[in-house]
């Protein structure tokens, strides 16, 4: 019934996502990638997929140069579907930028903490997660003014407000900021997409639901394994944890009075796929140890952190066999960055930031440029 409706305002913009995933990097695009002996030789073999966008490169340019332009395509063809959205569609779209508006805002926190020139810290955020007000953080000279700007100029007052003060916003508990953001983003997008009339009940609905729910998942795990020989309490830990997903509420709970990578595993065992990941990679209940601690390692070469990346590019793969759904939009930026997440070194410390084909992109362009070829198979190709 939703699709005599749904082209009205999003056939459009659904027919044109469609479009751009056909430009994705394919399995056999990938593979001439990591033939390259250049990154000249990269630039011309993303000629067909990314068009004039990687005309203005100097001669064998920087792989932070590269990625920049990769990111550049990859906002202006989202600006342009947001001029374009009208209603809840352009409220959708909204929530998709204040993931990166977090980032931003946490990275602005940190400059302010370390007196950091303003213009680097600017140049430094994700142009995905900008919003109009932003230089006005930039003006606050100590953490107290930069509270009240956030709570004042941008989009994410809503998750301050009432739940974090500036005494908060030191060097210590910048990750514990960070983290209570997002928990509160996520729970405010899953209501969203679960309870406005366009949205619920409805293709859009039913997948925005499971992918918000793994990726409520996803961070409970990763706060709950990163929490392990730090001073973080059980109870901060319990209130980092979005209340929604697979593992909500029981699993949850379980992760937070857990005390070793046993007591994870045990919380994770009642969702297959998240305890095939533990097996994979060795963090079962029979196992132990730091290195599991941090990420464990399967026989393929694979973490933990891993397999959830691939897991999400899956998840947003299966949104392309779905009609009438503004999902694809969601899906086919996260695929799109993917492409990135190839590069090694310094930029992988900003991978959250990039798309997963972006990711890709980088990393094999680093690997080239730093002779690295041994490595530069490790990447997630989707299709």
């Amino acid at each position: 019934m939703e699709g005599l409706y749904f082209n009205v305002n999003g056939g459009y913009l659904e027919g044109i996502v469609r479009g751009y995933r056909n430009t994705l990097l394919t399995s056999s695009q990938y593979g001439n990638l990591t033939q390259c002996e250049s990154i000249d030789d990269v630039k011309m073999q993303l000629g067909p997929a990314y068009g004039d966008a990687l005309a203005s490169l100097p001669p064998n340019p920087s792989t932070s140069a590269l990625a920049d332009k990769t990111t550049e395509k990859l906002v202006q063809d989202f600006r342009y579907l947001q001029g374009q959205a009208t209603g809840s569609l352009a409220r959708f779209m909204q929530y998709l930028t204040y993931s990166y508006m977090i980032d931003n805002v946490a990275l602005l926190i940190t400059g302010t903490l370390h007196e950091r020139d303003t213009k680097e810290l600017l140049e430094r955020c994700h142009p995905l997660g900008w919003f109009e007000t932003m230089p006005v953080l930039c003006v606050a000279t100590n953490i107290e003014e930069l509270y009240n700007s956030v709570l004042i100029e941008t989009p994410l007052a809503p998750y301050f407000k009432g739940h974090l003060s500036h005494q908060d916003l030191d060097e210590l508990n910048i990750e514990i900021v960070r983290n209570t953001l997002y928990k509160n983003y996520l729970e405010d997008f899953h209501h969203f997409v679960n309870n406005d009339p366009e949205m619920s009940m409805t293709p859009t609905g039913e997948i925005m639901s499971e992918i918000l729910e793994f990726e409520s998942d996803r961070r409970a795990i990763n706060i709950t394994l990163n929490s392990f020989g730090t001073e973080l309490s059980k109870e901060q830990r319990r209130k980092l944890y979005p209340e929604f997903g697979k593992l909500y509420p029981e699993g949850m709970l379980m992760l937070s009075r857990a005390d070793d990578i046993e007591g994870v595993s045990l919380a994770v065992s009642g969702v297959g796929d998240y305890k095939r990941f533990f097996d994979e990679v060795g963090l079962n209940q029979s196992s132990g140890g730091v290195s599991n601690m941090a990420g464990g390692s399967g026989s393929d070469g694979k973490s933990l952190e891993d397999l959830f990346y691939q897991k999400e590019m899956e998840l947003s793969k299966l949104v392309f066999t779905q009609q009438f759904t503004h999902a694809v939009i969601y899906a086919w930026v996260k695929l799109r960055e993917q492409v990135s997440s190839i590069f090694i070194g310094a930029l992988m410390k900003s991978a959250n930031l990039c798309s997963q084909e972006i990711r890709n992109i980088t990393w094999i362009a680093e690997c080239i440029a730093q002779n690295q070829k041994e490595r530069i198979g490790n990447y997630i190709s989707v299709f």
